[in-house]
């Protein structure tokens, strides 16, 4: 029997954004098993929860490309490796297995929220900016909407043709939706309590324009004061402005952009080395952190000269899995092949 049948899986990513994705392909092309878990309840991280409709321009061999198409891309490259995603549920706690005097252990326990529990060889902390999630609308009654008409992200812009839309927000990601559901949505209201908006000016101007021929109306200065509606479907939105005077839109969508509350979770009592803006401090060869057998790539770890890129992440997902190798299999030797020569698992 093989000397480490007992873990559920070599390798334990953290995080199901791009750089945790990449990681299972890294890790797999070495040919270990990895289980992927994160907060969220799909894989993508913020390319898929905050701009999946957005194109990115730095990625290399793609001039451009939409944010939930490179994810559909490396899950697809991720697929020949079978990897496991346990997805919706965070990491609670992680334990060392057989803790050693000198640092190193046989492993880490990670409990999962749910009552799971899952036993790693080696761990990689992909956790972008950490776990996060939307500032909810602080209006009486709206949990009985949201998921069915009031919404904090949005995953395809097609999903509300034909509707009428209450954008309120004044930051990238109300002006971004504004401007995309333009012409696709029935009606699209842009709803901030002033006429400042902190987004980018190019974006601010277009909305201006747009909002100047018709195909879009300003709101302003107004704040969403009320829904009204049953069984979680929207009839209308009512808003106010500071002196009280109210009005009531009719519409069948509210997207609520307040922006999103980030926080390292249970990450930052584990007792890995953070910086003072909470980052991961790893090891800038291997992105090993001060834990044996736990590594940290992505917006979540820092070293000298680090660049909060998604190519960056992509480099140190590759540092972290040649780092793991010898951790794994401590007597063989790995002899360093590209994939061209060496192919792919599963791949024609």
């Amino acid at each position: 029997m093989d000397a480490h049948s007992d873990f559920t899986t070599d390798v334990a990513i953290i995080g199901a954004g791009p750089v945790g994705l990449f990681s299972v392909f890294e890790v797999g092309m070495l040919g270990f098993r990895s289980t992927v878990v994160d907060v969220l309840d799909t894989a993508g991280g913020q390319c898929a929860a905050l701009y999946p409709e957005k194109p990115i321009y730095d990625i290399p061999g793609y001039p451009s490309v939409m944010a939930m198409e490179l994810i559909d891309r490396l899950l697809e490259q991720a697929a020949p490796f079978k990897p496991v995603y346990r997805l919706g549920h965070p990491v609670l706690r992680m334990s060392a297995i057989r803790a050693r005097a000198d640092g190193t252990n046989d492993g880490w326990r990670l409990e999962i929220a749910g009552g799971a529990a899952l036993e790693a060889r080696a761990v990689i902390i992909a956790g972008g900016t950490g776990a996060f999630g939307p500032v909810r609308l602080p209006l009486p009654g709206v949990e009985a909407f949201e998921g069915k008409s009031v919404f904090y992200l949005v995953r395809r812009k097609g999903d509300l043709a034909g509707k009428r839309v209450v954008i309120a927000g004044g930051g990238d990601s109300a002006v971004d939706w504004a401007l995309a559901l333009a012409g696709i949505a029935a009606k699209v209201w842009v709803v901030h309590r002033r006429d400042k908006f902190r987004a980018a000016p190019e974006s601010v101007r277009k909305m201006h324009e747009l909002a100047a021929s018709g195909a879009i109306e300003m709101v302003i200065p107004y704040a969403l004061s009320g829904l009204e509606g049953q069984g979680g479907h929207l009839s209308a939105v009512k808003v106010a402005t500071l002196d009280g005077e109210e009005k009531a839109l009719d519409a069948d969508v509210v997207l609520a952009f307040f922006g999103l509350v980030n926080n390292l979770g249970p990450i930052a009592e584990w007792g890995i080395t953070l910086d003072q803006m909470k980052h991961i401090v790893v090891n800038p060869a291997t992105c090993a952190t001060n834990l044996h057998g736990v590594f940290a790539v992505g917006d979540i770890a820092t070293y000298p000269g680090k660049l909060k890129l998604i190519l960056s992440g992509f480099a140190e997902a590759a540092q972290a899995a040649h780092a793991i190798h010898p951790l794994l299999n401590p007597d063989k030797a790995l002899h360093f092949e590209y994939s061209t020569s060496k192919g792919v698992p599963g791949a024609k």
